[in-house]
């Protein structure tokens, strides 16, 4: 429970109508307990930060403004959300964000009726937005509806495709934007000259004679036209609204997003405009919070921490995780070929870029959130004869879809594909698990597809599809694997080889990926064949229809969507040679995953050796042990 001495206002606010109870004055106080709140309850639970404290008084300005949950709140991917999310009912409940059974890291319909859109992937709330201020228009309901998004997600192509929709529409939707610049990217508070702009363009007369010339000269008539033309011209000159106005939105800002009683001036005068509009706010990411103020990355999303020390790093050699394998790899091949270059979609701290990137800033590529065009370019540049690796996370591969096929397979290109968080990824959740790759990747013609063990063979992997004369793809979890050794040879593996790592009687358990250890452990209980299958496509075909006719029954286990996956890949096989042999399928089932920690999540769904060993004794109560016959 809250503690009410420390924080008298916020105690007091359970849903935004509390919050609508206070005078404007008390609304400045009521965002510094936000922020203090804020920084306690992530330093028990650890979870998103950064980009929480930069919104403290933009979430309490719009809360107060607008009456919510009636009118729509959208906020673009969510990482921002956890003031929201105290505001809207989950205030005592906020320190078990990203904890099983816990509240969710980004807004979730199932949740709460104050998250009107579930987000996780970015550059969405603009579309989605825009989809209800139509519906709502269509309706004649005169509900309002706004939507924040970051400067980061700005840089997606689908938030400009909604802005010049919204801006073309006839009649124009009713429809706020909320740009929440934190000064990362696009552009920098210039002083005081813009902020007088900004005054002037949401003050009273600007507005009121803006509004007034719409209802005399309508837009289709020609002087409304010649209006709109040197209004857009004459703003031009001296604010960085050009764009946004081209579009057809009114722009306002930039603003200073701490500046609370400025922020509700602004809005309630926008707030009471008609028509497609775009706040532009400065924000600080980490803002109240020094140490997150002055490193940013390391503060976006943090574990448990101590507020008074801030985050401390772990003393002591730590296991190497797959993403640094992919990392030193990188930097390995690229000493031995110059014609390597490395693309990721703004994740170079996340892919393991950092090194890359300084090593080799020449052949290194960050396309911001722009997915679909970090494979495109990906093809050029291997029409060209470049080496192009492009470093993505399995959830964001899945943006990239039609550029995956369309661009790279179907021109059968020499693109790599690194896919970081593939499998269960465990506390963000369902947007951002990679369940699916290995499906979506084996139906592709040309496309090779692996997935590692452990951390050599990841690095070896790596080797064998980038020197694999067409697209390639090796598909890895998110953090640690087992401790193998590394190699310091860039060498390769036989393609389409499995490894028996046992021989057993009875059954066959063919493992893929990181289900090789766990695997291994229920084999050796169950005097099981073993076998890390390596590659998704193409299979090992000879000693998978070895297996069939030498065992009683096989078993695939896959940190993947059962349905399409690799597993289904092996009996497509054995029936395309008319074998009939028992086979159980284990993997992540057709529903989407809750957020909770990866081992959690793998005892959940049986994919822990206690749950797949559970799963086998319940297809064979009695392990077979007999042969069976090439006829069987």
């Amino acid at each position: 429970m809250i503690d009410a001495q420390r924080y008298p206002r916020l105690a007091q606010i359970t849903v935004p109508g509390d919050l609508r109870r206070f005078p404007e004055s008390d609304l400045p106080a009521i965002a510094e307990e936000l922020r203090g709140y804020l920084i306690d309850s992530v330093a028990i639970s650890g979870g998103h930060f950064g980009a929480g404290l930069g919104v403290i008084e933009l979430t309490v300005a719009l809360h107060y403004l607008y009456d919510t949950p009636t009118d729509r709140l959208i906020w673009d991917v969510g990482h921002q959300c956890y003031p929201h999310k105290i505001l809207t009912g989950r205030r005592d409940s906020i320190h078990t964000v990203k904890q099983k059974d816990g509240v969710a890291p980004f807004p979730r319909r199932e949740e709460s009726e104050y998250d009107t859109f579930g987000v996780g992937h970015s550059s969405t709330s603009i579309s989605a937005a825009l989809g209800m201020a139509v519906a709502l228009q269509r309706q004649n309901d005169p509900r309002r509806v706004v939507a924040v998004i970051g400067d980061g997600a700005m840089t997606a192509g689908m938030a400009y495709e909604a802005l010049n929709h919204a801006g073309g529409l006839v009649p124009e939707p009713d429809l706020l934007v909320v740009l929440n610049d934190n000064q990362m990217s696009i552009s920098e508070n210039v002083g005081g000259l813009t902020k007088m702009y900004a005054r002037l363009l949401a003050g009273p007369t600007y507005t009121a004679f803006r509004e007034g010339g719409k209802k005399l000269f309508p837009r289709s008539s020609r002087v409304g036209r010649f209006l709109k033309r040197w209004e857009e011209h004459w703003k031009g000159m001296a604010l960085p609204s050009t764009l946004f106005e081209e579009m057809g939105f009114h722009y306002v800002g930039p603003v200073d997003g701490h500046d609370l009683p400025e922020l509700v001036r602004v809005l309630a005068t926008m707030k009471e405009q008609r028509g497609p509009q775009l706040l532009h706010v400065i924000t600080r990411k980490g803002k109240g919070y020094e140490r997150a103020e002055g490193d940013q990355i390391e503060y976006h999303a943090v574990g448990p921490f101590d507020p008074s020390i801030g985050v401390v790093k772990k003393s002591g050699p730590a296991k190497l995780t797959y993403t640094q394998v992919f990392g030193d790899w990188l930097c390995d091949m690229a000493a031995v070929d110059a014609k390597l270059a490395a693309i990721t979609p703004a994740m170079r701290e996340g892919s393991g870029l950092v090194r890359f990137s300084q090593e080799y800033p020449q052949r290194y590529f960050d396309v911001a959130i722009a997915e679909q065009h970090a494979v495109t370019l990906a093809a050029g540049m291997a029409c060209e004869g470049m080496k192009p690796v492009v470093a993505i996370y399995s959830t964001f591969l899945q943006r990239g879809y039609d550029q995956l096929i369309h661009d790279v397979a179907l021109q059968n290109l020499d693109v790599l594909f690194a896919i970081d968080r593939g499998g269960v990824v465990g506390p963000d959740g369902a947007t951002h698990a990679g369940s699916f790759d290995l499906s979506f990747l084996r139906c592709i013609p040309n496309m090779l597809v692996m997935a590692p063990a452990d951390e050599a063979e990841c690095r070896r992997m790596l080797t064998t599809g980038y020197r694999h004369a067409g697209p390639a793809a090796v598909r890895y979890p998110r953090g640690s694997g087992p401790g193998v050794a590394l190699a310091s040879e860039l060498d390769e593996l036989p393609i389409g080889e499995a490894e028996v790592r046992r021989r057993g009687r009875g059954l066959a358990i063919l493992a893929f990926g990181a289900m090789v250890a766990s695997a291994q452990q229920v084999g050796q209980e169950l005097d099981a064949t073993v076998v890390n299958m390596r590659y998704v496509k193409p299979l090992d075909e000879k000693l998978l229809l070895e297996l069939a006719h030498t065992h009683a029954g096989l078993i695939t286990i896959e940190d993947n969507a059962i349905m399409g996956g690799a597993g289904s890949a092996v009996a497509e096989l054995l029936s395309a040679h008319a074998i009939s042999v028992p086979i159980l399928h284990l993997g992540l089932p057709d529903s989407f995953i809750e957020h909770m920690s990866r081992e959690q999540l793998l005892h959940r769904v049986g994919l822990d050796a206690a749950g797949i060993k559970a799963s086998i004794l319940k297809r064979w109560p009695q392990q077979p042990v007999s042969v069976r016959s090439a006829a069987g």
